[in-house]
């Protein structure tokens, strides 16, 4: 087992904001987020203290990208579970999961239908701050901006609610995509995180529903 990293008390607030803001959205926040929200100066001193926690193993930063941050499992559960040690708490967060991995769904079909289900993964329930329900095989880089790759895996939280701002699972015709729910007096966008992809517009009518909320990212390399 390798050592618990030792985080200063700045990158622990830093790597909870990172959690809060995955487990809140679906999406890591900006460095310019972080450092509006811990009152830096500039973003530059938000990605010191990131290049920070990626030296010590915590999280992965990927460039070129805004939201290209990632966090690390192993380093989290070390975390987590020395946390749970140092305040004495059951670690019940810590308990493994068992998740259907959806891969292509069919016109019509409900996305947990059992032929959509491609095979099952058992992960930690600490890396999630809200029970998922599913994992979904993400296709395409629409959504490359908000650290969410070609090939990842979507933790999904089954629900047909979802407020504007955040990264949903929505059916529009026979289609399912993974997008940034924008509503504004009365019209639905689904936004992409790549200006290479068009804004979809729901017109009046037309078959849409959201199918369930994006609560963390799991890289698939993670899971081998």
């Amino acid at each position: 087992m390798t050592d618990q990293p030792k985080l200063t008390g700045r990158q622990q607030q830093i790597l909870e904001l990172v959690e809060r803001a995955i487990a809140q959205t679906g999406a890591p926040p900006t460095r310019a987020e972080i450092a509006q929200q811990l009152g830096f100066k500039s973003a530059n001193a938000a990605e010191e203290h990131l290049k920070a926690l990626a030296r010590k193993g915590v999280i992965e930063l990927l460039s070129g990208t805004s939201r290209g941050i990632r966090l690390r499992a192993s380093a989290l559960r070390q975390i987590h579970a020395e946390r749970g040690v140092q305040l004495g708490l059951p670690m019940a967060g810590l308990a493994q999961l068992t998740l259907p991995l959806i891969g292509r769904v069919a016109a019509g079909s409900p996305i947990l239908a059992q032929e959509h289900v491609d095979q099952s993964y058992t992960i930690e329930g600490s890396l999630f701050a809200h029970k998922p329900d599913y994992l979904l095989k993400v296709r395409g880089m629409s959504m490359r901006d908000a650290g969410i790759m070609d090939g990842d895996l979507l933790a999904v939280q089954a629900t047909h609610e979802a407020r504007s701002g955040q990264i949903v699972v929505a059916r529009l015709g026979d289609e399912v995509t993974v997008k940034r729910l924008r509503r504004s007096g009365g019209q639905i966008e689904l936004l992409p995180e790549n200006p290479d992809y068009p804004v979809i517009r729901v017109h009046p009518g037309e078959p849409f529903e959201i199918e369930g909320l994006a609560v963390g990212l799991i890289r698939n390399t993670m899971l081998m």
